[in-house]
């Protein structure tokens, strides 16, 4: 399997739009062409080997999700399928094939739309400082992977490639966007949690927070980006849930509790990653896929 990652595209007669962390981004004039690469980031640096088969799974993921929140917010999808898509695309049809979306252009709103139901990550640590997360208050008391009482919107400011995404409060993004939209994206984002959680929870998975991206078209707020991943979620196994410590995942949280175990400033360059590591990240990757899509 290793030999058919797909670590980088450069897509002849395509124009290269964007390279970011995971995908590469092709510039169709007024769509663009999204492709999922195997690559895999942690702590917001990008690891030098692939998960093989990821950017698959990361795909199939996106549009389950899709296809459950349709009627909450338009996406920015036009179609999957390879055979649709525009002519220059379709001579790169087996690098294509499973892992690209074709999608509407938007303007990317320049924030993570984050939302935590469950108490871990960056809100834990900032929960132990001050008792708050973003700003919110939260009652005393709380255990490491509690759940909160109901689900908190904190939102982080989008950082460049090799940077680290920030935790802001909604003041934040309502003095950058205006309080219109400001709250219509914490609205948006509460409920395709809310959606997502009862969907995970029939399915054996806890969805513990996560993060999404909106754009505008034509000045409407649609989803962009990938939706409830591994990569940008976290999946925790309900049979094994027991708060007051960190959870068993489905997620890359196995790779940063690797890395956490190493003498590593978690500033380029990444250090390898062994052939285990790698393959038990797949394994998270592709049983939270079938679980959840039942597939």
């Amino acid at each position: 399997m290793k030999n058919d990652a797909v670590y980088e595209t450069n897509l002849q007669g395509l124009t290269l739009f964007s390279r970011g962390k995971v995908r590469d981004n092709y510039d169709l004039g007024d769509s663009l062409l999204m492709v999922a690469t195997d690559r895999i980031s942690a702590f917001d640096v990008v690891m030098k080997q692939p998960i093989p088969g990821k950017g698959k799974i990361l795909t199939r993921m996106t549009l389950f999700w899709f296809g459950q929140i349709g009627d909450l917010v338009e996406t920015h999808l036009i179609s999957a399928d390879v055979d649709t898509f525009p002519g220059a695309c379709r001579p790169h049809r087996d690098i294509l094939e499973g892992r690209s979306l074709w999608v509407k252009k938007a303007k990317p709103i320049p924030f993570e739309c984050v939302v935590r139901g469950y108490l871990a990550g960056s809100g834990w640590r900032e929960y132990r400082q001050n008792g708050k997360i973003c700003g919110i208050p939260l009652p005393s008391g709380l255990r490491e992977a509690d759940r909160l009482p109901e689900p908190i919107f904190t939102p982080a400011t989008k950082a460049e490639h090799g940077e680290h995404d920030e935790n802001v409060s909604i003041d934040t993004m309502i003095n950058a966007l205006g309080k219109e939209t400001a709250e219509k994206l914490r609205d948006l984002s509460i409920a395709i949690y809310e959606r997502a959680r009862g969907i995970a929870e029939e399915r054996g998975i806890i969805l513990a927070d996560t993060k999404m991206e909106f754009g505008f078209l034509d000045d409407k707020i649609i989803l962009i980006d990938e939706l409830l991943t591994p990569d940008s979620s976290r999946f925790w196994p309900a049979d094994s849930y027991e708060p007051g410590h960190a959870q068993l995942s489905f997620d890359k949280q196995f790779l940063r509790d690797y890395l956490d175990s190493l003498d590593w400033d978690k500033t380029p360059p990444p250090p390898d990653i062994p052939e285990e590591i790698i393959e038990k990240t797949r394994q998270k990757y592709e049983e939270a896929l079938q679980r959840l899509t039942k597939d």
